[in-house]
């Protein structure tokens, strides 16, 4: 996995939204958000550019938002404060890289001080 890098001064894009794909169509392995249905190459390029650019920019905000929990739950004010490598445990990371998400989501809370969670990212 790479490294997180800190994203505070670069403007957050607003992707094209994601719709949910419906239980039936999910299980079909050649759907995918119906870009199979769409004949015209142009348009075809430009909805599955703007899936790229939807995915990538969900893709950054969840690690955002794993790394400000994984600071939460390293925080040494907790009585219940979880150890890098409990972390790294519970998200399926190397210790290491649980190290620097731990810091990666206290730099995300020290720049955004006074906000609750839900309004940190």
């Amino acid at each position: 996995m790479a490294e997180p890098t800190p994203r505070r001064n670069e403007p957050r894009l607003r992707p094209a939204p994601l719709l949910f794909e419906p239980t039936e169509a999910a299980g079909d392995p050649e759907h995918f958000f119906d870009l199979e249905s769409i004949d015209d190459p142009r348009a075809l390029l430009a909805r599955a550019t703007e899936l790229t650019h939807a995915f990538r920019a969900a893709a950054d905000r969840a690690v955002e938002f794993q790394a400000v929990a994984a600071a939460q739950l390293a925080d040494p004010r907790r009585f219940d404060r979880l150890t890098p490598a409990d972390i790294a445990e519970r998200a399926e990371w190397t210790e290491d890289y649980a190290k620097k998400m731990v810091e990666f989501g206290r730099d995300l809370l020290r720049g955004r001080e006074g906000n609750g969670p839900a309004d940190m990212l």
